[in-house]
């Protein structure tokens, strides 16, 4: 399948008239709604907006491919939009882009589309070809040039098929991944090869993306290389690196730094590999333990936070017909609320699924996917006992190290085993330890200690309350999306889980005062801002009202030290109004669209508008004026 299959005349914008990312983003889709690519236009937004937060899909070099592989997609397409004048993407380059190509995958695009989209970010790597496409002054001559690049870069790849199959062995060898394996993984693994070819070096690489593994190095070059690069974003096979010389860095770096990785692999600046998914070198101390700790957490809390968004609003939702309107032995007693509170809670609804759910993802993405099944039980365990959200992540870790003990003790076994391993050994001997750690030893002083929170959480009031609720705002905007903020939404979760709805509040508060104090301060003090972050102001209203925090990120970036200690404190300031008001939300996540479901919803506002002023004139002031 050729990219212009993908991409026809009416999914071309030869003119961009947005100006902001999310302008682009939302140009971009009403053209695929336009021309019948999409089931539902606002899903494969969302969609968009959801692996943006992951990474920024702003690559540098005048481009961006915003992508999502959804249900929102009717038919599989690319469309394609170009603004001479430069449009801010937040583009790891810091530089504007000019060519936008917008993919939409479908959940059942086959290898053929897939292929063809990597293809697409392949050939962008070449900077005639961008500068082409930037020049073209309409549809159909965009569609000539990248049919006549398609087919030159297809002859290439024959010619190098004939050489690789006369060499012997690939000296220097790379892996390259991303989390949804359509663009980034491609792009960094041309970056590489060009260099490596401009540099004269013996070189192959391994791409893991939505197609499955392409260009698979095999055991021989693997013995015969000198170092590996692995530049990735997710997880991907490396026990077979054991004893090897192997760089590890984020995909980013695969394509922003080849040079300078490839320069590292010529000098051998490697560690040595330790197999068993560790990260252990012979030759120098690591960290990496402590980031993939938090790497593990998120991994959990990223795959539950939609069980308890759907859960905890349906519940919400319930007590609009009264708080007991669920229980049929009440007068108030409705059935559609009972229906509202058993999707979302009762012993078998959304909420149910909220601890096995965090436990089975954390398992797994420690010990890969035969930590995912003890990880689920081992979560089920602690919610049946009432151990909560502390149970399920003691579970999720424990679980997930369990398997990783078994791999080793069961790595010397005769090769005949390997095909019952997965499906028989692993499951069986993970499920039974992590079960009997849980039953005996983790669930009763865990489900005491949670107990104890939730008593603590429930009486919490006047001046605990509101210290409570100004340092969970607090943490919100210190790092706004890091480790700190996230901490903080974890345990906004956890309160959730355990019925007690203030906290969480306050944590929804905080991250929301950022990116809406920014707004306030670039449409109050524009003297004191260049028109690129007016522009960008703008967005951080919606931002804002969304309860994205990141969008906050790029001017704490450029000017850290009055950014983050006015946002901190705005951010405090409505952690505290909202614990003083006595507002319990019950959703965890949704900015303005969960507001009418909080109990003072026109309080919740004041806090929130109060601390984002307060931050957007402490900012204001104190910023300098441009020049």
């Amino acid at each position: 399948m050729k990219i212009t299959d993908l991409l026809k005349l009416d999914t071309i914008l030869i003119d961009l008239q947005s100006e902001t990312k999310l302008g682009v983003i939302e140009e971009l889709s009403a053209k695929l709604a336009q021309a019948g690519r999409l089931h539902d236009e606002g899903g494969f937004k969302a969609a968009i907006l959801k692996r943006e937060e992951q990474s920024t899909t702003g690559i540098g070099e005048g481009i961006a491919i915003p992508h999502a592989k959804t249900s929102a997609v009717k038919t599989p397409a690319i469309c394609f939009g170009k603004s001479v004048s430069g449009i801010q993407y937040e583009s790891l380059d810091g530089q504007p882009a000019h060519l936008f190509f917008m993919i939409a995958a479908s959940e059942a695009a086959n290898q053929v589309h897939l292929e063809t989209l990597s293809r697409l970010s392949s050939l962008l790597m070449d900077a005639q070809f961008r500068s082409q496409l930037v020049s073209a002054t309409s549809a159909e001559e965009v569609l000539e040039i990248i049919d006549q690049k398609e087919q030159e870069a297809v002859q290439d790849e024959n010619e190098e098929q004939e050489t690789s199959a006369i060499r012997d062995a690939a000296k220097i060898l790379a892996v390259t991944a991303c989390p949804t394996g359509i663009a980034h993984t491609y792009m960094a693994a041309d970056a590489l090869k060009a260099k490596a070819k401009e540099m004269g070096l013996d070189f192959k690489v391994e791409t893991n993306g939505s197609t499955g593994v392409k260009n698979r190095l095999n055991p021989a070059e693997i013995a015969n290389a000198d170092v590996i690069i692995v530049a990735a974003d997710k997880q991907v096979e490396m026990d077979r690196f054991d004893g090897k010389r192997v760089i590890i860095v984020p995909v980013a770096h695969g394509l922003r730094k080849p040079e300078e990785l490839l320069k590292r692999a010529v000098n051998r600046d490697a560690p040595i590999y330790k197999g068993t998914k560790k990260d252990s070198r012979e030759d120098e101390p690591s960290t990496k333990g402590k980031i993939d700790i938090y790497k593990h957490l998120m991994n959990g809390v990223s795959n539950m936070l939609p069980f308890v968004v759907g859960g905890g609003i349906l519940i919400a939702l319930s007590f609009f017909f009264g708080l007991d309107a669920s229980d049929p032995t009440k007068p108030e007693y409705n059935p559609i609320a009972k229906a509202l509170s058993d999707i979302g809670g009762g012993t078998s609804g959304a909420f149910f699924f909220l601890v096995p759910v965090l436990a089975g993802f954390i398992a797994s993405s420690i010990a890969d996917r035969p930590g995912f099944a003890p990880g689920m039980v081992g979560g089920l365990l602690a919610a049946q006992a009432n151990a909560g959200f502390i149970g399920g992540l003691i579970a999720g870790f424990l679980a997930g190290y369990v398997v990783l003990g078994l791999k080793k003790l069961f790595s010397n076994l005769p090769q005949a085993f390997e095909g019952i391993k997965p499906v028989l050994l692993y499951p069986v001997f993970g499920m039974l330890i992590t079960g009997l750690i849980m039953l005996f030893v983790i669930n009763e002083p865990v489900t005491a200690l949670n107990q104890g929170l939730s008593n603590w959480l429930q009486g919490l009031s006047g001046t605990n309350a509101v210290l409570l609720g100004m340092i969970l705002a607090g943490m919100m905007a210190v790092d706004m999306g890091g480790p700190i903020n996230k901490a903080a939404f974890t345990f906004g979760i956890a309160a959730i889980e355990a019925q007690s709805f203030g906290p969480h509040a306050a944590v929804m508060a905080g991250g929301m005062v950022p990116p809406l104090a920014i707004a306030f301060a670039t449409t109050f003090f524009k003297s004191k801002f260049n028109d690129t972050e007016r522009k960008s102001g703008l967005t951080n209203y919606f931002m804002g009202a969304f309860f994205i925090t990141e969008g906050a990120i790029p001017f704490a970036a450029a000017d850290p030290f009055r950014v983050i200690i006015s946002s901190v404190i705005g951010a405090a300031t409505a952690g505290a109004l909202t614990m003083a008001f006595n507002v319990t939300l019950p959703a965890p996540h949704g900015g303005v669209f969960v507001i009418p479901l909080v109990n003072h919803p026109f309080l919740y506002l004041l806090a929130i508008l109060i601390g984002s002023l307060i931050s957007g004139l402490i900012l204001g002031f104190w910023k300098r004026k441009q020049n």
